[in-house]
Parts: C-alpha cells; sequence; structure tokens
C-alpha cells in the first residue's frame, strides 16, 4: 500500500495507507461496521472513482432502454482497454524472454474477454423495435469507431492501415493508432520467441513491415505451423512453450466469440440494414470474422 503514495499521479488525492493492526483497531472501535472518513469524498470513491463514472452516462433520448445499450457499450470499452492493457504487459515480458511472467497477464487477458462476452447478456433483450426508438439519434456514431477495439486487433495482429482512417480528426488518437498499426503485435513477439528459443522461421516472418494488412500474405507460415506442432509434441509439465500455445488459443477462442456474439446483436436488432456508420452491418462483421487470430496455432492442429 505504501507504493500507492510514492506513484500517486498529480492532482489525485492523497490515499493514506493503513497497516494491518490500524484496520483490525478501527474495525474493533466501530463495531466491526464499516468506515466512512467524515468529510470529503470517501477513500472508495477517490480510488474508483465511482461517481465520476456514474455521471458519464448521457442518454440522446427519453427512452430508458438506451441506458441498457450506453452502459453496455461503455462496459464494452472499458473491457477493451483493461484486456489491451493485459497483452501490452505479455508483449514486454515477451521481448525480454520472460515466458512464464507473460503467462499471468495473458490468462487475465482471456478471462476479461470472457467478461466482456457477458456484458452482450444484458443487451439481449433489444428488439428491432426497440433499437429503432433511439437510433436515429446516433447519427454517425458507430462501434466501428471505438479506437481501443482497433487496439486490440491490432495487438492481436489483425492490422489494418484502412481501419486507422476514421480517426484522423482526432490527432492524438490517429498518432496512437498509426504507431500500433507500426508495432509488433503480441503474435509477432511469440514468434520472435520462438526464433530465439531455436525454432528455424524464415526471416519474412520475423523482420517484415509489421504494419501491413494481415490479409494481404499467402495463409498461414508453414514454417511457424511446423514449430508449433513440434512445440506440442512435448506434453511434459515444465514446457512452458506449450502452455503459452493454449493460454492464446483460449485467447482467440474469447475473441472469435466475442466476434460471433456482435453479429448475433447485430442480426437480432437490425437484420440486414446499413450499419449505424454507413458499414454493410451484419455482412461487413461476417468478412470480419473471416481474419483469423494466431492462424498458425489453428494450422499446427491438422498436422498433430
Amino acid at each position: 500500500m505504501e507504493s500507492i503514495q510514492r506513484q500517486r499521479r498529480p492532482g489525485r488525492p492523497r490515499v493514506r495507507p493503513l497497516t494491518a493492526a490500524q484496520r483490525a483497531a478501527r474495525a474493533a472501535a466501530n463495531g466491526g461496521e464499516p468506515t466512512l472518513e467524515p468529510g470529503g469524498r470517501t477513500p472508495y470513491d477517490a480510488y474508483v472513482h465511482a461517481s465520476t463514472l456514474h455521471r458519464l452516462q448521457q442518454p440522446l433520448s427519453q427512452d430508458p432502454g438506451e441506458m441498457s445499450f450506453l452502459m453496455v457499450s461503455q462496459i464494452m470499452e472499458l473491457y477493451f482497454g483493461l484486456t489491451c492493457f493485459e497483452l501490452r504487459e505479455a508483449r514486454r515480458l515477451l521481448r525480454t524472454d520472460d515466458l512464464w511472467g507473460a503467462l499471468a497477464p495473458l490468462h487475465r487477458a482471456a478471462l476479461h474477454l470472457e467478461g466482456l462476452n457477458a456484458a452482450w447478456r444484458g443487451l439481449r433483450w433489444m428488439t428491432p423495435a426497440d433499437f429503432n426508438r433511439f437510433r436515429n439519434l446516433l447519427g454517425e456514431g458507430s462501434g466501428f469507431q471505438s479506437a481501443m477495439y482497433r487496439q486490440l486487433e491490432f495487438l492481436l495482429g489483425l492490422k489494418s492501415a484502412t481501419l486507422v482512417r476514421p480517426f484522423h480528426r482526432q490527432p492524438q488518437v490517429h498518432a496512437e493508432l498509426v504507431e500500433a498499426l507500426g508495432a509488433p503485435s503480441l503474435w509477432d513477439e511469440v514468434t520472435a520467441l520462438l526464433a530465439r528459443r531455436g525454432y528455424a522461421l524464415p526471416d519474412t516472418l520475423l523482420h517484415r513491415d509489421f504494419s501491413a494488412d494481415s490479409d494481404s500474405g499467402s495463409g498461414p507460415s508453414e514454417e511457424l505451423a511446423a514449430a508449433w506442432v513440434a512445440i506440442y509434441a512435448d506434453t511434459g509439465p515444465d514446457n512452458h512453450l506449450r502452455q503459452l500455445g493454449e493460454t492464446l488459443v483460449e485467447i482467440a477462442e474469447q475473441f472469435d466469440d466475442w466476434r460471433h456474439q456482435h453479429l448475433k446483436a447485430v442480426r437480432r436488432t437490425m437484420g440486414a440494414k446499413v450499419g449505424t456508420g454507413g458499414s454493410a452491418g451484419a455482412a461487413w462483421l461476417r468478412r470480419s470474422m473471416a481474419r483469423e487470430v494466431f492462424p498458425e496455432l489453428w494450422a499446427a492442429r491438422t498436422d498433430m
């Protein structure tokens, strides 16, 4: 807890660390009742900023169903950001050859994606009539314009320069996306790790333009798929590369589940209508689902 003060950001309220003995003394003095500091914000709100979070919902209509749509969208944005945070940490650790350390944030990322998928349940009540009551008020606003979702796609290796263009009027967001587009993805760092571990991989995988469209290649790399076949052949408990592969498969499956649930939600509420942001709606989502995450992990399974 002492590290909270050292790392406190400018302008944030000071959080006073408590020892276990101090907590026990306070609990005894209050008869087991929770303690709320008198005057000003509670320590909980100072840390979580709950009062700020609950002021961020600003519906455009009087329709009560819009609140569900808006808040679930915000929850998904938070999950996008959290998953990106974990994947960046895993990427950093893999870059330094800390494979064991990278497994923890990758496992957390898979669990966050599971929570992200669960958020769709809060919108299963919505019919086309329900959505139409406030849809026109959204104008050209669309989930297609989520910068954090694009960051997540780029981290997973789904690169496309075209998808950066909608953000050109937001200079900072655009610059961050351009940087992410040109940086090695998590999958690129995994591939580089395998090369450092002695697996024979072509230079075209290791030294290339990382911003290249992920659909522009000739399919999964046979050499990389073969490396994963060899990794999975060792079923011993100390084979951390195999554990890495299975954790990545879980992430890929959870991400695919989110894309599939997105498609189902669009079909449920819009049918085959054009998307709010001008996309082809369900048809566009079907095409995007064809872009596979970690393709060599799936190709390898044929030869295992």
